[in-house]
């Protein structure tokens, strides 16, 4: 189909391009940023008039809970919230249920994710048995099953050992893996950040020092193979400062951190909130400072929703009982925009940080809105309030501390392929 997007403003992080144009989608491609072929017909012309095009954004950690049981969501309804955000690619997360182990689960993914045809799906094979770090996959068939990298999810790898032998065919198959890295044994199960809070609610502290521990180990075995590393959902200075230390030395490994981690607090944690139950835990405000101090200087290089969505049946459970997460993909880019209005960073930055490099990391082509380059954009609103309201997303996760919080930057439309998967 034929599209023309007229005065819009159009912000490429890739190239830095930011003006106020026209834009031509043709066959899935942009064919034209500026003036229009003469004979170039649409079927469709949409007003941009006070609204933003940039490329479409790219989650790379991504819980849709397929396979799985459905009642906290299912790739149906995650991907309809991706969208809804912007999100035009999405790195589906392997602690699913079962496991993303085998070839057979992820050839079962790839064929409901063609067919729902929403955002673009990647795969990510376990690294390890059932994620429990014991022994390793059949890399090699994941691979040929689509597997574009391998992920441990929210789970180490224990074995120093075993971690440098998955790395080494991790490289030799030239796939990145994604780390969650902590030291397990200090980590200690526990459910929030160690320190006087978790003291005096009564709860399980998991102590910064894990997650530096853990970070420093990996990044030096992953010296050894040279195969990339990616970090996504980083919590301390510490850590990212171990990541920073590695570029330096021009090892090739990244990392992220969700936006969870740049705006809240353990003590958005308060009298057990449930929906502030993350892993990694939230930090002191310090940390989150650092973080924003270190997105601000370019060491952390990409911003995830770390989208994990559980229904209502979380809301009887204890604090220890409940699981892990957030689900917030569909508020993604308003709450980023948080950072934008307080100063962090800018607005490219941001953009950058949303597309650019969550697909670097992935070893994805970097979107794009230049002449050529496949039409997968998010088109918003950065004027456009609202309050946030669990209950109407698309998710059918509830599992949101972000309720009734006043955000800008409703998503309009989301192209994928030139197709508009999203129309708000």
């Amino acid at each position: 189909m034929h599209r023309i997007i007229r005065n819009i403003r159009v912000m490429d992080p890739g190239d830095g391009f930011d003006a106020v144009t026209d834009l031509a989608i043709a066959d899935g491609r942009i064919v034209a940023r500026g003036p229009l072929p003469p004979d170039f017909t649409a079927e469709e012309v949409l007003d941009g008039s006070g609204l933003i095009a940039c490329p479409g954004f790219v989650e790379t950690s991504f819980q849709a809970h397929t396979p799985g049981h459905g009642r906290d969501g299912d790739l149906a309804s995650e991907l309809c919230a991706a969208v809804a955000g912007g999100v035009t690619q999405v790195l589906l997360r392997p602690d699913t249920q079962p496991m993303a182990d085998t070839p057979a689960v992820l050839q079962g993914q790839r064929i409901l994710a063609d067919r729902l045809v929403l955002a673009k799906v990647h795969l990510s094979g376990a690294l390890t048995t059932q994620l429990q770090g014991a022994a390793l996959t059949e890399m090699a068939s994941l691979a040929e099953a689509g597997a574009i990298a391998f992920s441990q999810a929210k789970e180490p790898v224990p074995s120093a050992a075993l971690l440098r032998l998955a790395l080494s065919y991790a490289a030799d198959l030239g796939l990145p893996v994604l780390l969650h890295g902590e030291e397990p044994e200090l980590a200690a199960h526990g459910v929030m950040h160690e320190g006087r809070l978790s003291i005096r609610l009564g709860l399980t502290g998991r102590p910064a020092a894990a997650e530096q521990i853990g970070v420093q180990r990996d990044i030096a075995i992953a010296a050894l193979s040279g195969c990339p590393i990616h970090f996504p959902h980083l919590s301390t200075a510490a850590a990212v400062a171990e990541v920073a230390a590695a570029r330096q030395s021009d090892e090739p490994v990244t990392c992220g951190v969700s936006i969870h981690h740049l705006l809240l607090s353990e003590q958005d944690v308060g009298f057990f909130n449930l929906h502030a139950k993350i892993l990694p835990p939230l930090r002191p405000t310090a940390e989150r400072d650092a973080l924003r101090h270190a997105l601000a200087t370019g060491v952390i290089t990409a911003i995830s929703s770390d989208h994990s969505p559980w229904g209502v049946d979380r809301e009887g459970m204890t604090f220890t009982q409940a699981p892990f997460g957030i689900a917030s993909v569909e508020w993604l880019l308003p709450l980023t925009l948080r950072l934008v209005d307080e100063g962090v960073v800018d607005l490219m930055t941001v953009l950058s940080l949303l597309s650019v490099g969550p697909a670097q990391a992935l070893g994805l082509p970097a979107p794009s809105l230049a002449v050529g380059a496949a039409a997968d954009l998010c088109i918003f609103d950065p004027e456009s309030y609202f309050t946030v309201e669990p209950a109407r997303q698309w998710s059918r996760g509830r599992n949101l501390p972000y309720g009734q919080w006043e955000l800008r930057g409703q998503v309009r439309y989301t192209l994928v392929e030139g197709r508009v998967v999203f129309r708000g």
